[in-house]
C-alpha cells in the first residue's frame, strides 16, 4: 500500500470532522512529497528531511503539526494491518509564545471592521471561547436556544472528550440572527458552510484596527484572559474551556495576581523591620549607595 491509499482512507474516515479541511491542506502539501510513495519505504530519514523544509518555511511550532499528522496517518495504518510499525519521530522544540489577547475596546474594533458573517463568527468566540473548527462546523442540532446550551461532541474537541457551552446574552443575540440561514449550519456565507477564517477580510480589518501578531485563536485566549480578570478561578475556566487539566490554564494567572495579595502582604512586619520608611508610600526614600558600588 501507498502513501496516497492511506490519505485517501485517512481523509473518508475523517469526512464528518470539523478539522477535515486542515488535514486536507496539510497532506496537499504533504503529498509533493510523498506521493506514490510504499508506506514501508517511509523512513524517519526521509520524514525528518520533508519537515525540515516545512521548519524552514514557516515555524516549529508549524512543522510539528504536520509530524503530528504523518504520525497519526501511519499509526492509522498500523491498525489497518497495512505497515508493522511506524518510524519513531522527534518534535521540533517550540519556544514558548507569550498570551496575545485584546482591550475590550480592540476587540470592539475589530468587530466592527469585521464583514458580517465573520463579525459574528468572532463576537461567538469572544463569547463562548470555543476554537475556530468548533465555530465554523456548529450545527443547529448542537444548539439548545431555550436551555441557552450548545454542545461540543467528543470527536469534535481537541481533548477528545464532550463539553457543553453555556449560552450568554451575546451569544444568543448573535446566535437569534442567523435563525434561517441555513437548515444544519449555523454560520454561513452567501448561503455556504464557512470553512475559512484567516481571509483577506481578516487580515483587512486587523490592519484598520491597528491590531497586530493576532490570530483567530487568539479569540480564545482574549475570552480566557478577560474571565481571569473578572474573578473567575482556574478550575472553572478549564472546565468552561475544556482543557485537559487545570495547568494548561495556569498561562492566564498572571492576568490578575490579586489573589495574591493577602499572602504577599503576609511579610510586611518583617519589611517594616528590614526596609527603612517601608510602609512610608507618601515620598520614595532614596538609599545612598556604598562607594564601591558607585560607578562612573
Amino acid at each position: 500500500m501507498t502513501w496516497d491509499d492511506a490519505g485517501l482512507r485517512w481523509l473518508d474516515e475523517r469526512s464528518h470532522k470539523a478539522s477535515l479541511k486542515k488535514d486536507m491542506i496539510e497532506l496537499a502539501w504533504l503529498q509533493t512529497y510523498f506521493r506514490g510513495m510504499f508506506l514501508d519505504k517511509i523512513d524517519r530519514n526521509f520524514i525528518q528531511e520533508v519537515l525540515e523544509i516545512k521548519r524552514k518555511e514557516t515555524s516549529p511550532a508549524n512543522a510539528n503539526r504536520y509530524l503530528a499528522l504523518i504520525r497519526a496517518i501511519l499509526n492509522s495504518c498500523i491498525e489497518w494491518g497495512w505497515l508493522h510499525h511506524a518510524p519513531k519521530l522527534r518534535q521540533y522544540h517550540e519556544p514558548k509564545r507569550r498570551i496575545r489577547w485584546l482591550y475590550p475596546e480592540e476587540a470592539a474594533k475589530l468587530l466592527e471592521l469585521l464583514p458580517e458573517h465573520l463579525r459574528d463568527m468572532a463576537g461567538f468566540s469572544l463569547a463562548t471561547g470555543l476554537r475556530q473548527a468548533n465555530v465554523a462546523g456548529l450545527r443547529w442540532d448542537q444548539v439548545d436556544m431555550a436551555r441557552r446550551v450548545a454542545w461540543i461532541h467528543h470527536d469534535q474537541s481537541k481533548n477528545k472528550k464532550p463539553l457543553g457551552v453555556n449560552l450568554t446574552n451575546s451569544a444568543i443575540a448573535i446566535l437569534q440572527r442567523q435563525i434561517g440561514r441555513h437548515l444544519t449550519q449555523v454560520f454561513t456565507y452567501r448561503g455556504k458552510p464557512v470553512k475559512q477564517t484567516n481571509t483577506k477580510a481578516w487580515r483587512k480589518a486587523l490592519e484598520k484596527a491597528g491590531i497586530t501578531d493576532f490570530r483567530w485563536h487568539d479569540l480564545r485566549h482574549t475570552w480566557a484572559s478577560w474571565h481571569i480578570q473578572s474573578g473567575t478561578s482556574l478550575e472553572r475556566l478549564q472546565e468552561m474551556g475544556g482543557w485537559e487539566s487545570v495547568e494548561m490554564v495556569r498561562r492566564y494567572a498572571h492576568m490578575a495576581p490579586e489573589h495574591l495579595a493577602e499572602d504577599s502582604a503576609k511579610i510586611e512586619s518583617i519589611l517594616e523591620k528590614v526596609c527603612p520608611h517601608g510602609t512610608n508610600t507618601s515620598q520614595p526614600h532614596i538609599f545612598a549607595l556604598p562607594k564601591k558600588m558607585v560607578t562612573a
